[in-house]
Formats: structure tokens, C-alpha cells, sequence
């Protein structure tokens, strides 16, 4: 699993169906590999929720998200796993079935919930306008494999 965290000042998703918006807090870009675990799941999310990527008074990375009572846009982002190696063209075949894939993309937002943070999300699938203010900026991709940060 691969997920681009982006600590954000407010950030939005809006398409047809979905209009959902955060203050401050992480814009994250979630991408599930086929070889992507809930293992993987538990410990990204352990990982970002505790992550100190705020700071504190002394303007040091010290705050993590709870400290600062922060949100999450999570937004479901397969070209994460894009392979460019050969040709213009990117191919995706690393990327897990758009049907696992989404069920492990809403088990992870659940996990962050369980964590007493406000997740909101887009629509899996489907084409989004994502608007993101970066603050800082502060842009950190994290990778776990195997339930472990590689």
C-alpha cells in the first residue's frame, strides 16, 4: 500500500455526487497495491495518525494530527502504482482490482476513524476534482509491505 500524505490548511473533493471538504489535517492519496494487506492497513494508518507533522510553538515537527485536532480527505489514487519504466504510456498492472481494491481503501478509512479522526473521502472510481492548499509545504509518501513501513 502506498499513500502520499499532504498536510493540508483546508482541502475539497467534488464531483457529481460527492462535495466534502476539510480544514486543517492531511489530504491523503491512497493508492492499493495487489499485493497490498490489511496488515498494511493497520500500520499505515497507525503510522500517519501518530505522525508529527505539525508544529509546535517552538516551530518544530512536533504536533501530530489529534494534537492539532485534525481531519483526513481521503482520496483513492490507483495511478500510485503506475509502472513507467517502458514506453509514454503508464500501465497499472501493479495496482490491485478496482472491487479489493475498495473494499481495503474503506477498511483503511474506517481504521482512521477508529482512531477518533474525521475522514472524509471521495467517490472510489470515479473521476474527482481534488483542491488541495499544501501548508509548508509538507508532502511525505509512506509504504508498508507486508504490514511493515518500507
Amino acid at each position: 500500500m502506498r499513500i502520499v500524505v499532504q498536510r493540508v490548511k483546508h482541502a475539497s473533493v467534488t464531483n457529481d455526487s460527492v462535495d466534502n471538504k476539510i480544514n486543517k489535517g492531511y489530504c491523503l492519496l491512497v493508492g492499493v497495491g495487489k499485493s497490498s494487506t490489511e496488515a498494511d492497513i493497520a500500520t499505515l494508518a497507525k503510522k500517519i495518525v501518530n505522525a508529527r507533522l505539525f508544529e509546535d510553538a517552538d516551530g518544530k515537527l512536533n504536533l501530530n494530527l489529534q494534537q492539532v485536532e485534525g481531519e483526513i480527505l481521503s482520496i483513492s489514487q490507483f495511478t500510485l502504482y503506475a509502472d513507467v519504466r517502458k514506453g509514454n504510456r503508464p500501465g497499472f498492472t501493479q495496482s490491485m482490482s478496482p472491487d479489493c481494491a475498495n473494499e481495503l481503501y474503506e477498511q483503511f478509512n474506517d481504521t482512521l476513524r477508529s482512531y477518533g479522526i474525521n475522514v472524509l473521502t471521495g467517490e472510489f472510481g470515479t473521476d474527482m476534482l481534488v483542491d488541495i492548499a499544501n501548508d509548508g509545504p509538507v508532502t511525505i509518501i509512506y509504504e508498508s509491505q507486508d504490514g511493515k513501513i518500507i
